[in-house]
């Protein structure tokens, strides 16, 4: 392998990683749309923005699941911290 080829696998995203970053992404949409739909008087503007809002969620399940799929200490910690929280609030 030369240095250059080194260099650009060095670089290269995991799938996990590249997973995490469209996650953020959409949680950062999330955000932007349900904080800019509570800004708008415009009751079907609105509406839009909060419903585009509910899409980026769908695609944050998407991505989690393939995550859980690629990453499997990914989704034992998860479920780890599922089982802390329902402890604490004893459930």
């Amino acid at each position: 392998m030369t240095q250059k080829q080194v260099e650009q696998h060095e670089h290269k995203m995991t799938v996990a990683q590249a997973l995490r970053t469209a996650i953020i992404a959409e949680l950062e949409a999330i955000n932007l749309y349900e904080e800019l739909a509570s800004q708008i008087e415009d009751e079907g503007i609105r509406r839009v923005f909060l419903d585009i809002a509910r899409e980026e969620k769908t695609h944050v399940g998407e991505f989690l699941h393939l995550l859980l799929q690629v990453d499997p200490e990914q989704a034992r910690e998860l479920e780890r911290g599922r089982q802390e929280v329902k402890e604490i609030l004893g459930e």
